[in-house]
Parts: C-alpha cells; structure tokens; sequence
C-alpha cells in the first residue's frame, strides 16, 4: 500500500524539526517521491551519511510502503551578517 504525502511529512519532521521539508509526488501514485530537506543535521555530514539518516527517519518504510525516494539533502547556507565588520 503506498504511503500519503502526510505520513512521508510527519516521519521527515520527526526526525528534523528544524528542517526545510519540500516533498513532491513524481508519478502521482504516493509511491515515488522526491524530497528536499535542508537541516541543520546535515552540516559537516557526508551526503552519503546525510541519506542514511533520511532513511532511517522511514523506520524501514523504504523498499515497503514507498517504493522511491530520490533525495536532495543540505545544511542551511550561512547567511551572511547583515552589519559585517568594518561597516
């Protein structure tokens, strides 16, 4: 059985509630997704690693209940100081 849009959404904020969570629903089956999240999680992580903890938000769900997730992961860029020194 394909997992909702909104089950995908809450395991995602779960795990990252500081995140920046984009889900879009590619084939409009509820079985291939494709995510970005950006969090401050993955600052300094190995994307590799940055997928791995994705995954295991799923609680083994992958594979299962959803069939494809394609995921873009990043850390928040650093904004830049809005009165740098020498201003």
């Amino acid at each position: 059985m394909p997992m909702p849009v909104e089950e995908l959404r809450r395991h995602l904020v779960e795990a990252f509630p500081d995140a920046e969570i984009a889900i879009d629903d590619l084939a409009g089956d509820g079985d291939h997704y494709r995510a970005r999240i950006v969090s401050a999680a993955f600052a300094g992580v190995p994307r590799v690693r940055q997928h791995q903890l994705v995954y295991a938000a799923l609680k083994g769900k992958m594979g299962g209940a959803l069939h494809a997730l394609a995921l873009e992961t990043s850390a928040p860029s650093n904004p830049a100081p809005s009165n740098p020194a020498g201003d």
